[in-house]
């Protein structure tokens, strides 16, 4: 009796094996010494595959730092999520997404720098995950404002849009890698100051 074989099975790693190593090795490298002073070549090394090989499952280095980006930016906005799930209204929950967003931005600063340039090149260069996660923000933003009115705690006559946009960004300075660096000092004061502003200025 002839006993069927699988001629064709894979003999080395599976695509999204490989793709996990060469992010957790970039990541690695990137966090030791920068994005702009690894190569892909560095990656090769480290990893054990040939440049070539890599090129097969990324087509360029900011392809791999565009992942790991957005696996930086997506714990940041689980830790957003996390911290206005429990405030009770749209007053608490815009002062909860302010401080939120400087605590985990801050806190990456400090514990991953070279992570964190990788955040500040992504927003400077306008990559696809930087601007994702700008969007998201915004939607968040409005969100709050939304409920903020059918509650009757905000205003009803700016229109959602406009006041969305100047809300983030009077945040900019706070949230924005790029910017952030510059604004740790005043930061955490930054956070309840405008804040309060911020909700003044929404008041009915």
């Amino acid at each position: 009796m002839t006993k069927n074989t699988n001629l064709h099975a894979p003999r080395g790693p599976s695509d999204h094996s490989v793709r996990d190593q060469v992010v957790e090795a970039a990541t690695e490298h990137f966090g030791h010494f920068g994005y702009e002073k690894t190569t892909v070549s560095d990656l090769a090394k480290a990893i054990g595959f040939s440049k070539a090989y890599i090129y097969k499952f990324f087509d360029s280095k900011q392809a791999i730092g565009e992942v790991i980006c957005t696996n930086r930016l997506a714990m940041i906005m689980a830790i957003v999520d996390s911290a206005i799930a429990s405030a009770p209204t749209a007053s608490e929950k815009l002062r909860c997404l302010f401080r939120a967003l400087i605590e985990a931005g801050s806190d990456l600063f400090f514990h991953d720098r070279k992570l964190y340039d990788i955040a500040a090149v992504a927003a400077r260069d306008k990559w696809p995950s930087a601007e994702a996660h700008e969007e998201r923000l915004r939607h968040l933003i409005e969100q709050i404002i939304l409920e903020g009115r059918q509650t009757g705690e905000f205003e009803r006559k700016t229109p959602l849009d406009e006041a969305a946009h100047a809300i983030y960004l009077v945040m900019r300075p706070y949230v924005s890698p790029v910017q952030l660096q510059y604004n740790l000092e005043t930061a955490s004061s930054a956070a309840a100051l405008l804040s309060s502003l911020i909700l003044r200025s929404l008041s009915p």
